[in-house]
């Protein structure tokens, strides 16, 4: 995938790696998004953040990325980093070693404390690229937040997964978090930011990922 001129990796786990920068961007997490749901009594099974720690694990192992970007909402909010289990604060903190890790803040992770490791910013630009939260449509912008997925039809039957959109300019990564949702990328929100509906959806398939003009997506 190619965003104002720099070619970047899709990762079929929902990660982007820029291997000229050795750097590999996250968005969306929302660990301990069952906890707190469980505070509301909704009942989840409580593994999403084991499982999604997981998933960042095997995606850091295949790139061994000097950098690291969790675009914002990495905690699904302003207390959740406090329901850490000491397991996977210890995970966390083994994923961090001998790399430059960098928070993005979030809506719902706004103010993240020091004792997390690495650097809490609210954008971090390098080179043509600026990796925001909330995309705001400029170019060269990288952004999560509005967890995209496109449903799609295939051998007769209707498929949804979460996907990357991109127009070439900028892009919108899906959500990374086991727990999170998704917006259809026909909703207005991602014609706002595109301006057409003359994008492509990046879809995480099975084994690779599908390109898809989000026209043919519904």
């Amino acid at each position: 995938m190619v965003v104002a001129g720099v070619s970047l990796v899709a990762d079929l786990s929902g990660a982007l790696f820029w291997e000229e920068q050795s750097l590999l961007v996250v968005s969306d997490l929302h660990l301990e998004k069952g906890s707190g749901f469980a505070m509301r009594g909704v009942l989840l099974p409580p593994f999403d953040t084991v499982a999604t720690l997981g998933r960042l694990a095997a995606v850091i192992a295949r790139h061994d990325p000097r950098r690291v970007i969790a675009l914002g909402d990495s905690f699904h909010d302003r207390r959740a980093h406090d329901r850490l289990s000491a397991a996977d604060r210890e995970a966390l903190s083994s994923l961090q070693a001998r790399r430059d890790w960098i928070w993005i803040s979030g809506n719902h992770d706004p103010a993240l404390p020091s004792d997390l490791g690495g650097v809490v910013a609210a954008e971090v630009a390098i080179g043509p690229i600026a990796f925001r939260h909330e995309p705001s449509g400029a170019s060269g912008e990288i952004a999560g937040h509005l967890h995209p997925k496109a449903r799609v039809s295939t051998r007769g039957r209707s498929v949804q997964r979460r996907c990357f959109v991109s127009d070439g300019e900028r892009a919108v990564m899906p959500a990374f978090g086991a727990y999170a949702g998704g917006l259809s990328i026909r909703d207005a929100a991602f014609a706002k930011i595109f301006g057409t509906p003359g994008f492509m959806a990046h879809v995480l398939g099975d084994h690779r990922l599908h390109a898809i003009a989000a026209s043919r997506c519904y």
